[in-house]
């Protein structure tokens, strides 16, 4: 009997300990809740309000940009940097509320910035000059221009690369970094091209006589166009020849037609009007005598 009072008494006092023990784990659950409730439900109003501004910012930043003119590409990109940037600091904002250190994490982010641009160094001057190129927009698509030793037809601008079909019909991939850095030229601006061409002639051909038959030769190429009108100038005299600049317009898409098949109207026409072309010329001089 006496063993059967002990065993119920030492069942009493542990359950005693447990009782206490939960009440003790239970008094500091109650109070972090109340420590930590406003700290969390702050928190969630400013993740909600948050991302309700920077939905807000991102679309009025879509709007100017397309206001300006931005490139589609350049949108969206320089949309998700803002939406990124405003995301990352109302984390940091969420985290200082809930009383954690935020230096910790500066600094974390800050090591991560750097490691990432030492690791992309060229990507990010690409980058950078993809932004610019499509700024200040010193091409479109379907433009023709000469940048980088390359002369061809923009088929894309990217963000890190813009994408040039050459006469050939190569696809060249030209990276933005050194382009945007570079001179370019763009055939496109005034909205016709002019094709320069050189034709010699023989010395003692009436230089008028070449010059209006040259000329009605290029208006009889259907892509030649009659405003601004062809020209034909007088561009070296020497060497035993004469050498004729010629000089047509035409549009971007019809150049290369223009280029080459001036070329052969204006040698056809010559021909058939008894214009001679240049004859080689060499002087030999004897030192001996």
């Amino acid at each position: 009997m006496k063993l059967l009072l002990q065993i119920d008494t030492n069942l009493l006092a542990n359950s005693n300990k447990v009782l206490d023990s939960s009440q003790v784990w239970l008094d500091k659950i109650k109070n972090m809740a109340l420590d930590y409730a406003p700290k969390v439900l702050g928190a969630i109003l400013v993740y909600l309000i948050g991302q309700w501004i920077i939905g807000r910012i991102a679309s009025l930043s879509r709007k100017m940009m397309s206001l300006r003119g931005f490139d589609i590409s350049l949108q969206k990109f320089l949309v998700s940097v803002i939406k990124v940037m405003l995301t990352v600091m109302m984390f940091l904002a969420i985290v200082g509320m809930l009383g954690v250190n935020i230096t910790s994490f500066a600094a974390l982010l800050a090591g991560a910035g750097l490691a990432i641009g030492a690791a992309l160094n060229g990507s990010l001057g690409n980058l950078a000059g993809g932004v610019m190129l499509m700024i200040f927009k010193p091409f479109k698509v379907n433009d023709m221009i000469e940048a980088q030793g390359i002369i061809g037809i923009v088929t894309e601008i990217g963000i890190f690369n813009t994408t040039v079909l050459s006469p050939e019909n190569k696809t060249i991939i030209l990276p933005n970094g050194a382009l945007s850095t570079g001179v370019i030229t763009n055939y496109n601006t005034h909205g016709n091209l002019r094709v320069d061409l050189t034709i010699a002639i023989a010395l003692d051909v009436d230089i008028e006589k070449a010059r209006q038959v040259a000329i009605m030769a290029m208006k009889q190429h259907d892509k030649v166009l009659e405003t601004p009108a062809p020209e034909v100038s007088v561009l070296n005299v020497g060497n035993g020849m004469t050498t004729l600049a010629i000089r047509p317009y035409t549009t971007q898409a019809d150049y290369w037609s223009v280029y080459f098949g001036v070329q052969e109207k204006v040698k056809k026409a010559f021909d058939q009007n008894e214009i001679a072309g240049p004859i080689p010329t060499r002087v030999i001089i004897n030192k001996a005598n």
